[in-house]
C-alpha cells in the first residue's frame, strides 16, 4: 500500500512538472480549427488507461481520474499551458456539467437520493425489511430476490442500479451479503438486462446506430447471439445457487458471513448508515412500494413522452426516440411529489421533515456525482484526442481479411474501447456502422457481428472503473467503488473469455443453438470446477 501511494505521488509530481514546463508557451491564435498533433493515434487511449491503472493500484478514484483528465489535457495542448488548462476546465469539467443530458442524469440522481432518504425517514425501508425478514430466510434467497428485481426493472440501467440498490440493500445486509457482492448483482442486472430487452433505453440507442436497416428487428434477432449478457445472467445464478465465489470477492463474502459486509475500511457512504436511527418504526410496506411504483410508472411515462408517444407515435417508436435523461428527470420529479404528498397526508412525516430529506439525499449522492463528473470529463478528453476515428480506422483496415473471426475480434475491440472510454453507447456508434457496411451481403453474419459489438461494449462497460453504470452500481449498493471494480473484474473476465470463444464458434457455424450450448456448458463447467477445487482445498463455506 505504501509503495502504491509513493508511486502515485511520483506520477502526480511528474505531471505537475510537465505542466509547469509548458507555462512559457502561449496560444498562437491560429485562424484554422485547432487539431492536436496526437489526434487519432494510439495516444488518444492513454489518458483513460492511466486513470484506470492508477485507480486499481492506489485504490483512490477521484485523484486517479483527475490525473487521467490532466494527461488528456496535456496531450491535447501539445505543450501549450493556456490551451491545456482551458481545455481541461472549459471543454472538460465545465463542458460536461453544462451538457443538458448530463445535467438530467444528475437531477435524477439527486431526486432518487432524496426519495431514498424520505423512505428511510418515513419507515418504509424498515417496514419492507421486516416484511422481507419474514419471507426471505436465507442469503441465497436475498441474492435471488435481488437478481429477480434487477431483471424486472429493464427500462434503463441507471434507474435499475439505484432502485434495486435502495430496495434490496437492507435485506442483503440483514443476511450478511457483502456490499461488493450486492454491487456485482446490481451491475450484472443493469446493462446485461437492458441490452437484451427490446423496450429499454439501450435498445433505443442501438436501433439508432443501424443505418439502412430496421433497427428494432435487428436488435431482436441479435438477442440469441448476445452471449456476454446471457452468460452473465447464467453466471450470477450459478454463483448464488452453487454458493461459489472466487478471486477478491471470496474474501469479501467470507468476511460478510462473519459479520463484516465491507471488508475494507473504505466506506464512502458511511454517513448514510446514521439514517437508520431516524427511521419511523410505525412505517408501512406501502410507504416504500408506492414511491417505487410511482417512480417506475412516471419514468416510463417520462421516457415515452420525450419520444413523442403523446404526439401520435407508437410506443415502440417512442422508446426508440426517447431521451432517457429528460424522461428520468421528469419521472423522478413527479414521483418525488407523490412521495411527499403520501407521507404528509398519512402524517408519516411533516412537510418540514420531508424538506430536510432533500439535502440529505443530495449528500448521499455526492460520491457518485463526483466520480460521474470526472468520468465524463475524462471521456471528453479522449473524444477530443480522436479515440473514435483511431479505432474506426483500424477496424475498417482489417475487417475484410478476418470475416469468420470478425465477431470475436469485434467483441474484443468493443471490450477494450468501452473499458477505456467508459461508454457502451459510444462504442455502439463507432463499431455498428462498420459492421453493417462489411456484412451488407451476409445478413446472418451481420446480426452475429452486431451482437458481438453490443456484448463487447457491455463487457467493457461492466469492467471499467470509469463507466457510469459501474459508478451507479457502487452508489446503489453503497459500496466502495474500487472494491466493486476489483471484485467484479474476475467474474466479468471469466464470462468474457467464454463469450469470445463462443463468438469464434458462431462465426463458423452461424448457429445460435450450437454456440449457446457450448457457452452454457462452459459457464456451468467452470463454476463446478471451482466449487470442487474449493471443497478439495477445504475452503468451501456454506
Amino acid at each position: 500500500m505504501k509503495n502504491s501511494k509513493k508511486l502515485f505521488r511520483i506520477m502526480t509530481m511528474c505531471l505537475m512538472i510537465v505542466m509547469m514546463m509548458s507555462v512559457t508557451v502561449f496560444a498562437e491564435g491560429e485562424a484554422t480549427e485547432y487539431v492536436p498533433k496526437l489526434y487519432s493515434t494510439a495516444w488518444a487511449l492513454v489518458p483513460p488507461v492511466v486513470a484506470i491503472t492508477l485507480a486499481l493500484i492506489t485504490k483512490e478514484v477521484y485523484s486517479s481520474l483527475f490525473v487521467g483528465i490532466a494527461v488528456g489535457g496535456i496531450f491535447y495542448g501539445g505543450g501549450n499551458f493556456e490551451r491545456t488548462i482551458t481545455h481541461v476546465l472549459n471543454d472538460g469539467l465545465i463542458g460536461v456539467l453544462s451538457d443538458p443530458y448530463n445535467v438530467g442524469i444528475l437531477i435524477f440522481l439527486v431526486i432518487l437520493g432524496a426519495m431514498v432518504s424520505l423512505m428511510n425517514r418515513a419507515g418504509g425501508s424498515a417496514a419492507f425489511g421486516r416484511w422481507a425478514g419474514q419471507h426471505i430466510k436465507t442469503r441465497v434467497g436475498a441474492q435471488i430476490t435481488t437478481i429477480i428485481l434487477g431483471c424486472l426493472i429493464f427500462i434503463d440501467d441507471y434507474f435499475n442500479c439505484l432502485t434495486v440498490g435502495s430496495v434490496m440493500r437492507p435485506i442483503t445486509d440483514k443476511h450478511n451479503v457483502s456490499r461488493a457482492k450486492l454491487a456485482y448483482l446490481i451491475d450484472s442486472t443493469a446493462a446485461p438486462i437492458c441490452i437484451i430487452a427490446p423496450i429499454s433505453s439501450w435498445a433505443a440507442a442501438v436501433t439508432g446506430f443501424v443505418p439502412g436497416e430496421d433497427g428494432l428487428s435487428v436488435f431482436v434477432q441479435a438477442i440469441p447471439f448476445n452471449f456476454y449478457a446471457l452468460f452473465t445472467i447464467l453466471m450470477m445464478l450459478g454463483l448464488v445457487l452453487l454458493k461459489v465465489d472466487y478471486g477478491p470477492m471470496k474474501l469479501h463474502e467470507d468476511n460478510a458471513k462473519k459479520g463484516d459486509i465491507f471488508t475494507t475500511g473504505a466506506r464512502p457512504y458511511a454517513y448514510n448508515e446514521d439514517d437508520g436511527k431516524k427511521e419511523n418504526t410505525k412505517g408501512h410496506v406501502l410507504d416504500l412500494l408506492i414511491p417505487i411504483f410511482s417512480l417506475i410508472v412516471f419514468c416510463v411515462i417520462g421516457m415515452i413522452y420525450t419520444g413523442g408517444f403523446f404526439s401520435g407515435e407508437s410506443i415502440v417508436t417512442a422508446f426508440s426516440n426517447a431521451d432517457a435523461s429528460v424522461g428520468l428527470a421528469l419521472g423522478s420529479f413527479f414521483a418525488l411529489v407523490v412521495t411527499i404528498l403520501l407521507y404528509v397526508l398519512r402524517k408519516a412525516l411533516t412537510f418540514k421533515e420531508c424538506m430536510d430529506c432533500i439535502p440529505e439525499g443530495f449528500k448521499s449522492m455526492v460520491p457518485a456525482i463526483m466520480i460521474l463528473t470526472f468520468a465524463w470529463a475524462l471521456k471528453a478528453m479522449t473524444d477530443s484526442l480522436g479515440a473514435a476515428p483511431f479505432v474506426e480506422g483500424i477496424m475498417k483496415g482489417n475487417a475484410e481479411a478476418l470475416m469468420n473471426f470478425l465477431p470475436a475480434v469485434i467483441f474484443l475491440v468493443g471490450c477494450f474501447l468501452a473499458f477505456a472510454t467508459g461508454t457502451s453507447w459510444g462504442t455502439f456508434g463507432i463499431l455498428i456502422p462498420i459492421v453493417v457496411g462489411v456484412f451488407s451481403n451476409d445478413h446472418q453474419m451481420m446480426i452475429i457481428a452486431i451482437s458481438a459489438c453490443m456484448a463487447g461494449a457491455v463487457c467493457g462497460d461492466h469492467c471499467s472503473p470509469i463507466s457510469d453504470t459501474t459508478i451507479m452500481a457502487s452508489a446503489g449498493s453503497q459500496s466502495d467503488h474500487v472494491n466493486h471494480v476489483s471484485t467484479q473484474i474476475p467474474y466479468a473476465a471469466t464470462v468474457a473469455v467464454i463469450s469470445c470463444i463462443t463468438y469464434i464458434i458462431a462465426g463458423f457455424t452461424k448457429s445460435a443453438a450450437i454456440s449457446l450450448g457450448f457457452g452454457l456448458i462452459a459457464v456451468l463447467g467452470t463454476l463446478a470446477f471451482i466449487r470442487s477445487r474449493e471443497k478439495a482445498n477445504g475452503t468451501y463455506i456454506e
